[in-house]
C-alpha cells in the first residue's frame, strides 16, 4: 500500500538535506520515517531535540530497558515499521534474545524468557498503558518500588513518544525498511 504522504526523495533541498544528516549517522541513507518527517521541518526540528533525549545517554533507563519499552510499544501498536527499525539496529546491542524479541511481539511478561523483575514490570506497564491509558494503583506501587521517579517519568514519556511515532508510521503507511525484520520473522514456534 503506498504511503499517504509521499516521502521526500533525493536530491533534497539544502535545508532538508541538513535536517536528514542531523538525524542519521554519517554516511547512512535516511530512513523512510525521517524522509516523511522532513515534510514539516519545524516539527522535525522540534522532534529532533526530544528524539536525541529519548535515544541518548541522558535517558534514565538503560539501553536494554529502553528497547524493551520501545519494541513492546511498537508491537502493541501494530507498527511493524518502527519495531523493525529498532529490532534491526538495537536488539543485539541491547542483548535481547530471539525468544525475548518474539515475546515482545507475540507473548507477555510471564513468558519464561523474562527472568528479571524490572523487565517483566516494564512489559506489564506498557501493556497497561496500551490497554487502558493508565496504570492502576497496585501496578504503580510495584513500579515505584523498583524504579525511581525519574525512571518512571522516562518510562511514561518514552512509551507515549513511541505511540506517536507508531501512529504516524502506520497511518501514513511508511514502507518497511529493506532488510528490517518483520513480525512474521519472529513467529511463535
Amino acid at each position: 500500500m503506498p504511503e499517504r504522504i509521499a516521502l521526500m526523495q533525493p536530491p533534497y533541498p539544502d535545508d532538508v538535506d541538513a535536517a536528514l544528516k542531523r538525524m542519521m549517522p554519517t554516511g547512512v541513507a535516511p530512513i523512510g520515517l525521517f524522509r516523511l518527517f522532513v515534510r514539516n521541518l519545524p516539527m522535525t526540528d522540534a522532534m529532533h531535540v526530544w528524539g536525541e533525549y529519548e535515544l541518548g545517554r541522558r535517558l534514565s533507563l538503560p539501553l536494554r530497558e529502553r528497547e524493551i519499552v520501545i519494541d513492546r510499544t511498537c508491537a502493541r501498536c501494530g507498527c511493524e515499521y518502527e519495531w523493525g527499525v529498532h529490532t534491526q539496529v538495537f536488539a543485539e546491542k541491547a542483548g535481547l534474545t530471539r525468544d525475548q524479541v518474539t515475546s515482545l511481539v507475540h507473548g507477555g511478561p510471564s513468558d519464561p524468557c523474562w527472568s528479571v523483575t524490572r523487565e517483566r514490570l516494564l512489559i506489564t506497564a506498557i501493556d497497561a498503558l496500551h490497554e487502558t491509558s493508565d496504570i492502576d494503583d497496585a501496578l504503580w506501587a510495584r513500579l515505584a518500588a523498583t524504579f525511581d521517579e525519574r525512571q518512571l517519568l522516562d518510562l511514561l514519556l518514552l512509551s507515549g513518544w513511541y505511540h506517536a511515532i507508531a501512529f504516524a508510521a502506520r497511518v501514513i503507511r511508511v514502507p518497511l525498511e529493506p532488510g528490517a525484520p518483520r513480525f512474521t520473522d519472529f513467529a511463535l514456534e
